[in-house]
């Protein structure tokens, strides 16, 4: 059984705007972006930018930089490297325009080589703890300056466009976008020149995923469909289908590809919500063998699900609900569910993102469980949810074991006369 638990040590930091996108920028830096949009609320939009760290008992953060967009909110983001990986850029959709940042550090000096926990006066985070005693850290501390470049509009249908989703190839050289207008665009990154419009869908676009291998490219709208593309020929491969329950319409939420562990293969992960009179019914997170467009797994939801996480070396998936800001993760393999946060957020949860374990040369904050998720809401937290080390029997005790059971049932049929 899962375990279920909230805590109100869970909660990192409570930022002054709603939040809609969540990124790993480092190993230890979170990236969160967000904003309460162009209307005259006084709400601001941006990113914030914190640094990760645990004590040995839970998980802090301080924030390094913070962002403003003026009166762009940010809806959704990814962070990449350069194909040399000496560059990161942001990209982020803002309205109807995709903003390109390269993403530049600098070493900070701190006054007196002394910082303060800013879960209490940072701005934009409110108390949250007693003020703790001031530590020792070294002197200068790395910084980052979003310097902002290129930008292109990325949705045309009037009156209000909206760029809704944005993603980079694994291989760092394509981008594809997606907006209201039901098309996508494909980019060449980072010079974000365009190369192709897939006429893919007759409504908004709801997400779009990269596969980690192979060329692929899945796409989902509201209008249903759910379409498995080759970015690199721009064609169709095959429309995702599935028998839904007798008198009930089912749309796709969200769509994440992972990898099959030990394989150089792709999995599909999807998010499938009941609408209309079928609201009754359950939703679902699918695993989908997305080339021959077959489910292998699915799990049951109560209620509708938001966002979805596959965390990078793909054992683990991760699902926010809409209702009652929960949060659960799964083993991907199976679909086993290990761990359940009910009401981690107030209001629907809008992103989750895991801590990354793979090609780290040095222990990182991830490495004190063994999955960490970030999570996301429009009630202005950022949070985090731990698996803790699931235990198991040594080798040599299952052996011990093993030999003892098995003299014992020689001993038991001897004394019966077997």
């Amino acid at each position: 059984m899962a375990p279920h638990r909230r805590n109100i040590d869970d909660v990192l930091a409570r930022i002054n705007f709603p939040l809609f996108s969540v990124q790993m920028l480092t190993n230890r830096h979170v990236l969160v972006g967000g904003g309460g949009g162009s209307s005259k609320t006084g709400v601001a939009n941006g990113f914030e930018i914190f640094e990760l760290s645990h004590d040995g008992k839970k998980f802090h953060v301080e924030e390094v930089t913070r962002h403003e967009t003026g009166p762009n909110v940010v809806m959704n983001c990814t962070v990449s490297k350069s194909v040399d990986g000496k560059h990161t850029y942001l990209v982020a959709g803002q309205e109807s325009h995709c903003q390109l940042y390269r993403v530049n550090t600098q070493f900070a000096p701190q006054a007196n080589g002394v910082v303060e926990s800013l879960d209490s006066d940072a701005p934009g985070l409110r108390p949250r703890t007693q003020k703790p005693e001031p530590t020792k850290t070294p002197k200068k501390r790395l910084k980052f300056v979003l310097n902002p470049a290129d930008s292109i509009q990325t949705d045309f249908k009037l009156p209000e466009p909206l760029c809704r989703v944005v993603r980079v190839h694994p291989n760092r050289k394509l981008m594809a976008t997606g907006g209201t207008d039901g098309d996508i665009r494909m980019w060449k990154f980072p010079s974000m020149q365009p190369i192709a419009k897939l006429q893919a869908h007759s409504k908004e676009v709801d997400d779009i995923d990269f596969s980690t291998h192979g060329n692929y490219l899945v796409t989902i709208a509201k209008d249903g469909l759910a379409v498995l593309w080759d970015c690199a020929k721009g064609t169709e491969i095959r429309r995702l289908t599935w028998e839904q329950p007798q008198g009930s319409k089912y749309l796709y939420k969200r769509c994440r590809f992972g990898v099959v562990e030990g394989e150089d293969k792709s999995a599909l992960y999807m998010l499938s919500n009941p609408t209309g009179r079928a609201k009754q019914q359950k939703s679902y997170l699918q695993q989908w063998h997305p080339l021959e467009g077959i489910i292998r797994k699915s799990a049951e939801f109560d209620e509708s699900v938001s966002a979805l996480a596959v965390r990078d070396d793909g054992r683990f998936v991760a699902v926010g609900t809409m209702f009652s800001g929960s949060v659960s993760v799964y083993v991907a393999f199976s679909l086993q569910r290990v761990l359940h946060i009910s009401g981690a957020h107030s209001m629907f949860v809008t992103g989750l993102e895991f801590l990354p374990v793979l090609n780290q040369q040095n222990h990182t904050v991830c490495s004190v469980a063994e999955a960490a998720v970030l999570s996301i809401s429009v009630d202005n937290q950022v949070c985090i949810h731990t698996l803790p080390y699931r235990k198991t029997i040594p080798l040599w005790l299952a052996i011990v074991i093993l030999i003892v059971t098995m003299f014992l049932t020689f001993l038991f049929c001897s004394y019966i006369g077997l």
